[in-house]
This record gives C-alpha cells, sequence and structure tokens, in this order.
C-alpha cells in the first residue's frame, strides 16, 4: 500500500453518514459509544468513496450473511464470503477492494467511549491486542449465535435511555463466542500442523536410512501408510521442497561424499545407490548438479 492511510473513527465516520441518513436510518445506529450495523450495501458504498486504505483504532466485529468482500487486512489479500465472522482491532489497516453488490452483514463498532465490559489485561485472548484481526469460516448455528446477540444489541440501543450495563453485557457475550470460535479454529490448526510436522520428520528419518536403496516416493507413502499424493502434499507444504526433491537431495549428498572421501569409482558408486547403470547415476548427477561425477571430482581437487 503506497497510500497513507486515513483514520475511520467514529468521528469521520459520523461525517461520512450523516448527510446519508434518511436512505441509511434504517440500517445503522449511531452514537458516540456504539455503532450497530444492519448492513445495506450503500453503507459499503460510502465508505469506498472515501477512498482507502483505513485505519482503524477501536473494536468492530461483523458477520457477512451474504455476498462477498475482497480486501487487504494488514498486508494479506482475502476473499470473504457467506458465513464468515470478521474482527478488525486498534491499529488494523483496512483496505477494501470489491464487494458484491448483494453484500449484507451485521456488526458492532465498540468506540472510545463504549464501556468495554473487560478490565485491563482481563479481555479475552483474541482481543488482547495481539491479534489485530481475524477472520473465520463458521458453521451455521455459530453464525446464528453471533446474529442473535447482534439482532438483540439492535434491538435494545433503539429504546429511550437504553441500559448500558445490558449492552455492556451482550458485547461480552459476543466478543466471548468469537473468542472461542478463534481459539477452536486455531488449535485446529496447531493439531493440523503438528501432525504435519510428525510426517515430515517421519519421512526425513526413512530418506536417510534408505534413500540408497530407494529412489521413490511410492516406497516412503508406503511405509508411512500414507498416498503418494497426500505425503507429497505435506512435504511440499511443511518444508516448501517436494518430496522427491528430498530424496534427490539424500543421494546426491551422498554421491558427492563418496566420490570426494572414497577410492570408490563412478560405477561402484552407482551401483552402491542401486541405480541401473554407471551412465544412467551420470546423467541423473548431471541433472541435478549441472555437472558429470568426473567434472565434479576435478572440480575440487
Amino acid at each position: 500500500m503506497n497510500k497513507q492511510p486515513k483514520l475511520l473513527d467514529v468521528f469521520r465516520m459520523r461525517d461520512i453518514f450523516s448527510p446519508h441518513y434518511q436512505r441509511i436510518g434504517e440500517n445503522i445506529y449511531f452514537s458516540n459509544e456504539i455503532a450497530v450495523l444492519h448492513g445495506h450495501p450503500t453503507i459499503f458504498k460510502l465508505i469506498m468513496q472515501q477512498t482507502p486504505p483505513f485505519v482503524i483504532n477501536d473494536h468492530r466485529l461483523g458477520v457477512i450473511l451474504r455476498g462477498e468482500i475482497e480486501a487487504n487486512f494488514n498486508l494479506v489479500d482475502r476473499h470473504l464470503t457467506a458465513g464468515t465472522l470478521v474482527y478488525l482491532g486498534p491499529g488494523s489497516v483496512l483496505s477494501p477492494i470489491r464487494f458484491s453488490d448483494d453484500l449484507e452483514m451485521v456488526g458492532v463498532g465498540l468506540f472510545a467511549d463504549f464501556p468495554m465490559p473487560f478490565a485491563t489485561g482481563q479481555f479475552p485472548p483474541a482481543f488482547n491486542g495481539q491479534v489485530r484481526n481475524f477472520q473465520l469460516q463458521v458453521a451455521e448455528n455459530d453464525v446464528q449465535t453471533a446474529c442473535h446477540i447482534l439482532d438483540t444489541l439492535w434491538h435494545l440501543v433503539h429504546q429511550p435511555d437504553y441500559h448500558r450495563p445490558t449492552v455492556s453485557a451482550l458485547v461480552a457475550a459476543l466478543m466471548q463466542h468469537y473468542d472461542h470460535l478463534f481459539h477452536q479454529q486455531t488449535d485446529h490448526l496447531a493439531t493440523i500442523r503438528s501432525r504435519e510436522q510428525t510426517i515430515f520428520d517421519r519421512f526425513i528419518s526413512l530418506v536417510n536410512q534408505h534413500s540408497r536403496e530407494q529412489h521413490q516416493l511410492d516406497y516412503y507413502a508406503d511405509r508411512m501408510c500414507l498416498t503418494k499424493r497426500y505425503l507429497g502434499t505435506v512435504i511440499r507444504q511443511t518444508s516448501g521442497i517436494t518430496a522427491k526433491e528430498w530424496i534427490d537431495r539424500a543421494l546426491i549428498n551422498y554421491a558427492k561424499a563418496q566420490l570426494l572421501h572414497s577410492n570408490l569409482s563412478v560405477a561402484q558408486i552407482s551401483e552402491d545407490l542401486n541405480f541401473p547403470n554407471p551412465s544412467f547415476f551420470s546423467k541423473y548427477f548431471k541433472r541435478i548438479t549441472h555437472m558429470t561425477p568426473l567434472a565434479f571430482v576435478n572440480a575440487h581437487r
């Protein structure tokens, strides 16, 4: 982003929305403390007209009910669809790129004057400042829970002299709901990553033991009781290198060590590494290292 982000605080939002309140008043509630959104595309069009990016200095929690959004959150592009819970915290930089004409969202903005339901240091972990923003694709019943809380908030803030502690308690319930789902998903991803790391470690161990005799990924997949495709995907995602490249590395490193530090001939090394013949081994070595075995030896004398 090469443009300076504009602060999208309560005052700026009031300036944007006030001239259009007759059109959007049924879809947004606004005070110095809180905004509650029952989203209409006009609201997002008005924001887009302000020329993003924007910086957020408060807490915004929303639910995408229909349609889709493409946006950049803190330099990361996201494509969000219906069924997504969205959180933007203080310090977030938002740059909306595109939204569909049928976009519908509900949400709440908690401004600086809002009586937050948690004391300093007691915020749910997802809102304690370590995470600036997150987007969660969740189950329908979890979407409905968030919507029920937001619907109750919408109803309550439209009551004359509404009871602020009740509003604060509802906000606490919403934040606890988001926090629970956030950690549920991050814990699940951590479990997946842990399993993938275990698979990677086991694969490397087998390659170190058997690569001289076994050059094909099928062997390692069979040993690990995994499909070849799944094992290859896990290794690439975990290490950024394909499984075949790991096997090639092990073979070439062993071959180089034998060429430089043993009295074995190219033919003997080829046989030791279970290649069909020395010519096949030499072509393989050259394809990986860009030089023949003899040229490699000569270059290191």
